[in-house]
């Protein structure tokens, strides 16, 4: 620092030069397309940045290097708003991670080598133009969204907020003999009544006491839905088959043979046991045998061996593929955080998924994006009460997406959006992704007492605080108006989080990993071991201020959870600072049997792990599968060609897969769009094992399958054909149907207590495994979703199948014409009596 220089606080506004405010351009082309705005004529917008923490040449010196581009970047120290200019504000809501702040402060820091600033950040919308208020106000609904931002002054300086010490935690008295459902309603939980009352009877006859807040919010995010699938283990008792489901019965009836053959005939039916019991039933009769099995992984996983060239035109080992290798994929849902906050949503949906495999030790190489929305043509005019319009969502989703993957470093194989007007209810948002690591570097060990468990990346926030249980929760019109469960994710950290990974001997020195998606500590490292002692105020924090109870359940996608034995926790440590991530020891396995959280040095929680584990009461539901209606393989003739081609459905989707990096890594085999004209999409995304050094002939294949309209028709029919059209793509693609393994993504309308309503998922699941028995292929993994309900409207039955293979790239195809004079050949899909793929 100069002699003398006292630091302060410091703005200035950063514009874009016109003919690089495409920002600008683009909400002027959005707004115009409004009929309620009236008047516009024109837009500016300006970054404003608030620094505290730097002499004025250390700012002179950060504005003109890091804040803005001389090239392209107007800096101004005020604003000056005109007599036809309206100007409003709008900055992210206390708690909410801002990933352009903290960039900013974090190059800041670099430049300076000093302590890290303090650094807001604002965007301000200046309008040209006459606008009423009611005018005005409409454009800010559009461009500020609650769920996550608020509108700020624009030249005035604001304090910053004011930071109170958290209370200490309080415990719930009269928690043991309140009326359960008042108890629900009271303190806003997920769980049933049931569990609540389950609840009670354990703290009344175990624990002799009323629990903490904190020991609740624990217990309502482990149980969540989103956390424990507790739709999917329901027991299903009740069973009646409406008059012309006789394939779904056979289905059915075929379905508990293979339980009976694998002795499973007394356990309960659930969801969950017709989803597994296609795979446990061809492990049984060895088809599955490269199939990676393990308590720790969260990602499907198979074993692969790697082959390579060498350079002479003879098939080889190469130096780096001389052993077998896990490839891991996965599929995550975001529906419910894209809905209410798309950017954020999408971004996490991605990370979310990543994280998974990653946890694995797994390098994450491809991604695929499938996506299901109403028509994004519809006038704003036409939104629900509640929604954010159909084409915010698919825009703003896009750009969320996109974002993440291109700073992680992640090539995006193939994008896909299907349309159907069931998905105005909620928004369907997947990301599945592809990783592989050689397998001696992945170490899959038991946790001892002692252990320690160290938090590796990110710092905790209050952003992610709810995600598992409101996802969980129906969605209604008051959504957009809470308070943010949607995390902002932060992908420069998960990216060095892949890059410590892929170190052999950091890899080989982890027992377990998890990552900190929903449920955050109480989850990510709750699950670790079955006895542990969790130091919360060990928990590196973004800010001051937060609670026992947010530091146990806010979760996030750059932070792992990592059980070492205690002689490794130096080494990991540094090789973490070596990488520019905070490893942090946050909590011992003991041998208590319990789940302890102390803050302040006070137990905040502490709870019998055979409760928990419990994972509350089981779910009871009777199930009817209605009459389907006939769904339509073929839909329209030759006379109607023109008119299907014109639908959404067959809408080119060139311009949204370009918003996505397909060239990342250099490993991408087939381009999203291929031929001389690059406008044919292939039928999967293909991609090389990621090699650090060398080259490699070994790739994977991945597609994807599902029509919406066959599905809302008939959810059997709609699965059968969903899991055909995937094995059907990775065929097409080079892939042979033995080397084939499924995931799934289920995604249905809340059931409550109605029978028709269950049978959705029951029907779609026995199609899959129809036609996961008739092909000879299982699906190894698969996430469901089950809370796409607005109000009175749903979703439709929704089973997307992702099919994945270990190939060959000299084998891979893609399906542009080679040449003139090609032969076209016509295959009609032959289809039996009751309207299946046969």
């Amino acid at each position: 620092m100069l002699p003398h220089a006292r630091p302060q606080m410091h703005r200035t506004f950063v514009e874009k030069k016109p003919g690089h405010d495409a920002e600008a351009r683009r909400l002027l082309d959005e707004l115009h397309a409004s009929p309620d705005i009236t008047g516009l004529e024109g837009i500016r917008i300006l970054q404003r940045y608030d620094i505290d923490g730097l002499d004025d040449a250390q700012f002179a010196m950060a504005a003109a290097t890091i804040l803005s581009e001389p090239q392209v970047d107007v800096l101004s120290p005020s604003v000056v708003i005109g007599d036809d200019e309206s100007a409003f504000a709008v900055e992210y809501l206390p708690g909410q991670f801002d990933q352009r702040a903290d960039s900013a402060a974090q190059c800041i820091q670099i430049l300076t080598g000093g302590e890290r600033p303090q650094v807001r950040c604002a965007k301000v919308i200046i309008l040209q133009g006459r606008l009423s208020p009611l005018s005005l106000d409409a454009v800010k609904a559009r461009v500020i969204n609650p769920v996550d931002s608020h509108e700020v002054p624009v030249t005035e300086h604001e304090p910053a907020p004011v930071v109170h010490p958290p209370d200490d935690v309080a415990r719930i008295d009269g928690f043991r003999t309140d009326d359960p459902a008042m108890l629900r309603d009271r303190l806003g939980l997920a769980m049933s009544v049931a569990d609540v009352a389950f609840c009670q009877a354990c703290f009344c006859d175990e624990e002799q006491r009323d629990p903490t807040v904190t020991e609740i919010r624990v217990l309502d995010t482990y149980w969540s839905d989103h956390c424990r699938h507790t739709t999917f283990h329901a027991r299903l008792d009740d069973i009646v088959f409406d008059d012309g489901t006789e394939p779904v019965r056979r289905a059915w009836e075929a379905y508990l043979e293979a339980r009976r053959k694998l002795g499973r005939d007394g356990d309960p039916v659930t969801l969950m046991d017709i989803a597994l019991t296609g795979m446990r039933d061809l492990k049984a009769r060895g088809v599955l045998d490269n199939l990676e099995e393990s308590d720790e992984i969260n990602a499907a996983s198979i074993i692969v061996r790697g082959r390579g060239s060498s350079g002479n035109g003879q098939d080889t080992f190469c130096s780096d593929l001389d052993e077998d290798w896990l490839v891991m994929f996965k599929n995550e849902t975001h529906n419910h955080p894209t809905e209410i906050e798309p950017f954020g949503g999408a971004a996490t949906c991605l990370g979310g998924c990543i994280r998974d495999p990653l946890s694995g030790r797994a390098y994450v190489y491809q991604a695929m994006r499938v996506t299901g929305a109403g028509d994004p043509r519809t006038p704003v005019s036409e939104t629900l009460p509640g929604k954010l319009p159909q084409r915010t969502i698919c825009r703003v989703a896009a750009q969320g997406y996109s974002s993440y993957g291109n700073q992680i470093g992640l090539a995006t194989g193939q994008v896909a959006e299907v349309y159907h007007p069931g998905y105005i209810a909620k928004r369907m948002e997947i990301g599945a992704v592809v990783a592989a690591a050689p397998r001696s570097q992945v170490v899959r060990g038991r946790p001892t007492p002692g252990d320690v468990i160290l938090l590796i990346g990110g710092r905790t926030g209050r952003d992610g605080v709810g995600g598992a249980t409101g996802s969980s929760k129906e969605h209604d019109e008051h959504a957009l108006g809470n308070s943010a469960e949607v995390q902002k994710g932060d992908a420069p950290t998960e990216r060095k989080i892949q890059r410590l990974f892929r170190h052999p001997e950091v890899a080989r020195r982890i027992k377990v990993c998890n990552d900190f998606g929903a449920g955050g500590v109480s989850v990510a490292i709750g699950e670790i071991a079955r006895s542990l002692d969790i130091d919360l105020d060990a928990v590196p924090k973004k800010y001051d201020g937060l609670d026992a109870t947010e530091l146990a359940i806010s979760e996030s996608q750059e932070r792992m959870a990592v059980c070492i034995d205690p002689a490794d926790a130096e080494f990991l440590i540094h090789e973490a600072d070596r990488e520019n991530l905070e490893c942090t020891a946050v909590a011992k396995v003991t041998d208590s049997g319990r789940l302890v959280m102390r803050w302040r040095g006070k137990k905040v929680v502490d709870l019998s792990r055979a409760f928990l584990d419990t994972n509350g009461v089981r779910q009871q539901a009777s199930v009817r599968v209605a009459r389907p209606m006939v769904p339509q393989t073929q839909r329209g003739g030759p006379d109607q060609l023109a008119g299907h081609l014109a639908s959404l459905a067959h809408a080119s989707q060139r311009g949204l897969g370009e918003r996505f990096d397909a060239s990342v890594g250099a490993g991408t085999v087939l381009w999203p769009f291929g031929g001389r004209h690059q406008l044919t999409p292939p039928d999967a995304m293909v991609a090389k094992l990621p090699l650090l050094h060398g080259d490699t002939t070994t790739c994977t294949i991945m597609a994807w399958g599902f029509d919406p309209w066959i599905s809302d028709a008939s959810p059997f029919h709609g699965a059968a054909s969903a899991v055909t059209e995937s094995v059907c793509k990775c065929i097409a693609a080079g892939a042979h149907l033995r080397d084939i393994r499924l995931t799934l993504q289920e995604y249905f309308p809340k059931p409550g207590d109605d029978p028709k309503r269950w049978g959705l998922p029951f029907a779609a699941l026995l199609g899959a495994f129809h036609a996961q028995q008739a092909l000879g292929v299982a699906a190894i993994g698969g996430k469901d979703s089950m809370s796409g309900s607005f109000n009175d409207l749903d979703v439709p039955p929704t089973l997307v199948s992702f099919a994945l293979a270990p190939a060959d790239t000299r084998w891979v195809l893609s399906p542009e014409f080679k040449r003139a004079g090609s032969a076209v050949s016509l295959v009609r899909l032959p289809v039996d009596t009751d309207g299946l793929p046969d």
